[in-house]
């Protein structure tokens, strides 16, 4: 593999795609790889390194993360909430790509790595209710996450923790909430619905998205983990 700037894992998918772009509007060199074949990519980006493959196997992740200087870490098996609540072994499985990229990272020396989380981390009990109280980090625990989805992507919060602290891996996370935007599913078990503020209006040229990094989240509907968007890691 030659080298990169930038490894996007699950680069084929709706929020990696605009990832894909807007770091090669930043002069940065790409490298894109998802398990789909690529005339199943929602974006294929000419000018990125485009490659399919499986990175829940360690060979595949080892051999996609050398020479990258930063790893954005998107792969997982999601497909909206219809997906996730009738799929819930097949998204704990993800915990193999996880794993395996946070192995490959560590053992290419890899500078910085990005994890997409999701709001479905949060703890079940603070989002019965229309009418609550944003949500802080700390609201994921008492850990009651989104059986299946949820657990997968708390554990791989600890791991890139724990990566961090024993091994010196510089590690970042972003929980996800609404996402929405061009190339979007609109309908469907994969949907991604916009949130209410945003339901009347034009989809943005971007995804738009409420997340949450530090301190409070906006406010949103109750239990909104239905998927992530892109974000750019600190530099």
């Amino acid at each position: 593999m030659s080298d990169v700037d930038v490894l996007v894992a699950g680069g084929g998918g709706f929020i990696g795609g605009h990832l894909v772009a807007d770091l090669l509007n930043q002069g940065l060199t790409v490298r894109s790889v998802d398990v789909k074949p690529t005339d199943e990519w929602y974006q294929v980006h000419p000018d990125a390194e485009n490659q399919v493959a499986d990175l829940s196997l360690l060979d595949n992740a080892l051999e996609h993360t050398a020479g990258a200087k930063q790893v954005y870490m998107l792969a997982a098996d999601m497909g909206g909430m219809g997906f996730i609540e009738n799929n819930k072994a097949l998204c704990m499985l993800t915990v193999l790509t996880s794993t395996h990229m946070l192995q490959a990272a560590k053992q290419h020396d890899v500078e910085r790595y990005f994890y997409s989380s999701s709001a479905c981390v949060y703890a079940a009990d603070k989002q019965t209710d229309t009418d609550i109280t944003a949500l802080k980090e700390s609201d994921a625990y008492p850990a009651m996450p989104e059986d299946g989805y949820g657990w997968e992507k708390l554990f791989t919060e600890r791991m890139c923790r724990h990566f961090e602290e024993d091994f010196g891996l510089t590690t970042r996370i972003a929980r996800y909430h609404n996402v929405y935007g061009p190339n979007g599913t609109w309908t469907g078990a994969a949907r991604r619905p916009p949130p209410p503020s945003a339901a009347r209006s034009p989809p943005p040229s971007s995804p738009a998205s409420t997340s949450s990094t530090s301190g409070e989240t906006g406010s949103r509907p109750a239990r909104s983990c239905t998927s992530m968007t892109a974000s750019r890691a600190p530099r």
